[in-house]
């Protein structure tokens, strides 16, 4: 990584999703850039083991194990949060789950889980409260933090699953749609209190949940014709979003939705 940077010094930023792919890359841009972080996961093992990697680099980050699902763990993280390092500044809501069956590592066919007809209620109900649930619990968790801290910005991780129909299945397209409009009416309710809200719109990107679907033979083909640049997104290309809507270069922008795909949507 290049040389440490002070975009974000003094701030402080929780990030889900921070035991790997986006969030964990995040979490590092993060402290990188100065922010002191809390990165939050279900993955114990896999999230110290970034923590203690931004530490060793002279960084400040912990990491708390968080079910984004949970109303309780939501307020008690946020309530240590604050506690510990006197505000909350930035929260980056990238915790996700694709719908794909459990054990898949090569995806056959285009279709990223099951098709329509297939599609359990279950299932259905599993995908809508991790990646719409989750972002609007962490999102309501820190307003009051925010507040108190004079302003903040929140980064909701959508999809262009989330614009346009792609190969993904029909709840992850949903939930994904219901970051992006949630995203910009928190924005327009809460621009007062100077705490911005905007969803970032990644393409396909080489990430532990998305590698399923750019490995097999027609699902990465088709991916990869669909994209532009030629080449596959990596977890940094979506963290220096993230890291620019959490500074304050971006003070001017919310309930804005920042697609970084390659190309794909321009198609």
């Amino acid at each position: 990584m290049t040389q440490r940077g002070e975009r974000l010094a003094s701030k402080v930023a929780i990030v889900t999703g921070g035991a790997s792919g986006i969030g964990a890359e995040t979490a590092r841009v993060f402290a990188h850039q100065g922010a002191s972080v809390v990165l939050c996961d279900v993955q114990d093992e896999l999230g110290q083991a970034v923590a203690k990697e931004i530490t060793d680099a002279g960084g400040v980050a912990e990491y708390q194990r968080l079910d984004v699902c949970s109303e309780s763990a939501w307020a008690a993280l946020v309530e240590a949060a604050e506690a510990k390092y006197g505000k909350v500044d930035v929260l980056g809501n990238i915790a996700g789950i694709s719908g794909r069956p459990t054990g898949v590592t090569v995806q056959t066919g285009t279709i990223a889980g099951t098709s329509l007809t297939d599609q359990t209620l279950e299932g259905w109900n599993r995908i809508m409260e991790v990646n719409a649930t989750g972002v609007f619990l962490g999102t309501r968790g820190v307003i009051a933090a925010m507040q108190r801290a004079g302003g903040g910005s929140v980064i909701n991780i959508s999809s262009i699953c989330g614009i346009v129909g792609s190969f993904a299945n029909a709840a992850y397209h949903a939930s994904k749609g219901a970051v992006r409009i949630f995203s910009k009416s928190v924005a327009i309710q809460y621009a007062k209190d100077q705490i911005r809200v905007n969803s970032i719109h990644p393409g396909f990107v080489d990430t532990p949940m998305a590698r399923p679907g750019l490995l097999g033979n027609e699902s990465g083909k088709a991916r990869m014709d669909a994209t532009p640049l030629g080449r596959f997104g990596k977890p940094i290309d979506i963290a220096m979003g993230c890291l620019y809507l959490a500074s304050d270069e971006a003070a001017w922008v919310t309930g804005s939705e920042l697609v970084i795909d390659g190309g794909m949507t321009a198609n």
